[in-house]
């Protein structure tokens, strides 16, 4: 997958911005880590956000209830977390979402798109199936389970060469 530390590309996003149909404007680490701790059990912080929208080639785009962060290396981009506030859930955000990162992934000058999802996450993984995402490979025990066990994730890959401005999502 995509390494943080290669260097900033002349195509890459800038730092830290986000990435809505019109301009490009500073993401806040902030509101991305009160969306994040609306939608996970273990949240990443607000410091966190910081360090990660200051990487080169790191970007979000963000509606009111959720968020995709994505970070473009080269020809290659990883979804790095994708969060939905639990009461948006079900309405299409989350497909939303992916599509508008996997295009502005694929303007940067991305030609595959790479995620990891827990092997038990029914609701993302069938998302990600829908946009086209395919199955790459497996981590074992990569995530931490909430009864204190481990859980995989699955490793999947959308190819952004073929269509990038149509990605086929929901």
């Amino acid at each position: 997958l995509v390494s943080s530390r290669a260097g900033r590309h002349a195509a890459h996003p800038p730092a830290g911005s986000a990435a809505p149909a019109g301009p490009m404007t500073p993401a806040d680490p902030a509101l991305l880590a009160r969306l994040h701790a609306q939608a996970f059990a273990a949240p990443w912080s607000e410091a966190e956000f910081a360090d990660l929208l200051g990487q080169a080639g790191v970007f979000a785009v963000v509606e009111p209830d959720g968020f995709i962060l994505v970070r473009v290396v080269l020809d290659e981009a990883e979804i790095l977390t994708l969060a939905v506030r639990p009461e948006a859930r079900r309405a299409g955000l989350g497909g939303r979402l992916t599509g508008r990162g996997a295009v502005a992934a694929a303007q940067a000058g991305a030609s595959r798109l790479f995620l990891e999802v827990a092997e038990d996450n029914v609701a993302a993984r069938a998302l990600y199936d829908r946009a086209g995402f395919r199955p790459l490979g497996r981590r074992k025990a990569y995530y931490a389970a909430p009864d204190g066990g481990r859980t995989d994730a699955l490793v999947l890959s959308l190819d952004l060469a073929a269509d990038p401005e149509k990605p086929a999502l929901p």
